[in-house]
């Protein structure tokens, strides 16, 4: 049996956004994380990484920042801009309204399922 359409689970973001998002929040709690780390504790490749905090900056969204007390020349503080904590509000916002509505539907089946195996065994 099919389930209406108004009925089924809204998409998850999409693989960049959820990517984006997590950065967002990474970022905001551990500033001066390394790229190394946030690409292990995301789990996507260092290249990856790169690129999407290179994007992030680009669209505005994070500013890069030399951090000057430390030893090694290349580190940087990542700083969310307002933009930054604007978007990942709305991705969080997004992620969430989908989540519940997946929530909803998944509740909506398995009530259907225990009355469907209630009616066999009774």
């Amino acid at each position: 049996m099919q389930t209406p359409a108004s009925h089924q689970p809204q998409p998850a973001l999409s693989e960049r956004e959820a990517l984006d998002c997590e950065i967002l929040y990474l970022l905001e709690e551990q500033p001066d994380i390394t790229q190394r780390e946030l690409a292990r504790r995301m789990g996507v490749s260092l290249g990856r990484t790169n690129y999407c905090l290179k994007a992030l900056a680009a669209r505005g969204w994070l500013k890069l920042e030399r951090f000057r007390l430390s030893s090694e020349k290349g580190r940087y503080v990542y700083v969310l801009t307002p933009g930054g904590l604007a978007e990942r509000g709305r991705l969080a916002g997004q992620f969430l309204t989908r989540k519940r509505a997946e929530y909803d539907y998944l509740k909506t089946q398995i009530a259907r399922l225990e009355r469907d195996i209630e009616g066999r065994a009774g």
